[in-house]
């Protein structure tokens, strides 16, 4: 038996309920403090699984300029380029990291900064990276240990099942929409459900009722929609037309 997700506000990161937030941006401080310390123990060549053509260096650097590019549009600003590189990548990252974190500290969440979603509250970004770290973060650590599926049995991301889920929350209610929105992918034909085992949580992506479910802990969700597991190799239960499923995880849902 599931219950929908407690609604979180995709354009602030806040949930709508009066309950209490997610600590995000202490949160992002220990991602991106694990995410330095794997930078140091990583081959730079080695290939990031379910990333393409990447390797470990285009990780790092593109997760510092993510982090750049968002302090700037936190503190509504165009962010100064960094250059083309190579950068050494530990410090690279370190100065990086630092610049989003410290910003987002001093700016404090109800400052008004440019988001995906128009002009909004910082607290968006405090969400935002977040999750960008949680997810590269699994994609470092699949680098240096061969696959994702090895990071779940040998190092998984160690934050609870509701940081998991409100990645999940991420895609259904900001991404998915926003990349119909953008004109980069159509609606979807048929809806899917999501249920959460490990906390009872559940959302539907898409309109209108579920054609299938997909069932299983909220850090398997997650990773299924960003791409980096496949149901199978996540072992996400399938109910329904497994179809839909398939069709809707190949659609470009996220950036």
């Amino acid at each position: 038996m599931t219950t929908p997700a407690p609604a979180v506000d995709p354009s602030s990161g806040r949930r709508t309920d009066g309950a209490a937030d997610l600590d995000r941006l202490a949160l992002l401080g220990r991602l991106q403090e694990a995410f330095a310390a794997d930078v140091d123990g990583a081959d730079p060549a080695a290939p990031v699984p379910a990333c393409g053509r990447w390797r470990v260096r285009n990780l790092v650097t593109h997760l510092g300029r993510i982090h750049h590019w968002a302090a700037g549009q936190a503190r509504r600003v165009q962010e100064t380029p960094l250059g083309r590189g190579p950068f050494d990548l530990a410090p690279f990252y370190a100065e990086q990291a630092a610049e989003v974190r410290d910003t987002l500290a001093a700016l404090g969440p109800d400052a008004t900064s440019w988001t995906l979603l128009g002009n909004g509250p910082a607290s968006f970004w405090r969400r935002r990276q977040a999750h960008e770290t949680l997810v590269h973060l699994h994609d470092l650590r699949a680098a240096r240990l061969g696959s994702a599926t090895a990071v779940g049995r040998e190092e998984p991301v160690d934050v609870p099942a509701p940081v998991w889920a409100d990645a999940v929350d991420e895609v259904v209610h900001l991404f998915a929409p926003r990349q119909v929105r953008l004109g980069r992918m159509d609606p979807l034909t048929a809806a899917v459900g999501l249920e959460a085992t490990d906390l009872g949580w559940s959302w539907t992506l898409g309109d209108g009722d579920p054609a299938v479910v997909a069932r299983g802990p909220s850090r398997e969700l997650a990773l299924v929609l960003w791409r980096r597991l496949t149901p199978s190799e996540a072992e996400v239960e399938v109910l329904g037309d497994a179809a839909t499923l398939h069709t809707t995880l190949a659609a470009p849902i996220v950036p």
